[in-house]
């Protein structure tokens, strides 16, 4: 269950083990534009669980007896789920860079990663690509 939290960097500055020693291809550009986007990294469904199931056991074992014990469980593991949901949301949330490069060549590239290092309009970076992603570093 714990796995399901695991999520992959976009930083240019975090490499994967099996990211090491392969060789990647490497271009040189020019910043033409930043934006701050949010990067989504999903959800695993344990938020909602957890809430749910605390929210239910918190309010069915504190409110009536019987079937008014049951209604205020239910509504406790729904209101508990909304709340686990987005918990898990916000903390799964990153800010981000959309980097719009010139290359050399005068293509445009545009990659998006985390907001980990700044760039500005005008900086002189260079392009990681392995064949399936591309950092832009300085």
């Amino acid at each position: 269950m714990l796995s399901a939290c695991a999520v992959a960097p976009t930083s240019s500055n975090v490499y994967r083990t099996s990211q090491t020693q392969n060789e990647q291809s490497v271009r040189m550009g020019v910043v033409e534009s930043v934006r701050e986007v949010l990067i989504d990294k999903g959800q695993s469904g344990v938020g909602t669980a957890a809430g749910a199931a605390l929210g239910g056991i918190a309010a069915g074992s504190s409110i009536g007896k019987g079937n008014g014990s049951l209604a205020a469980g239910i509504i406790g593991a729904v209101a508990g789920g909304m709340i686990g949901q987005s918990v898990e949301s916000n903390m799964n949330n990153r800010k981000g860079f959309e980097i719009t490069v010139r290359l050399d060549n005068g293509e445009m590239k545009a990659i998006t990663q985390d907001a980990d290092e700044l760039f500005r309009a005008g900086d002189r970076v260079r392009l990681l690509s392995n064949g399936r992603t591309t950092r832009v570093t300085h």
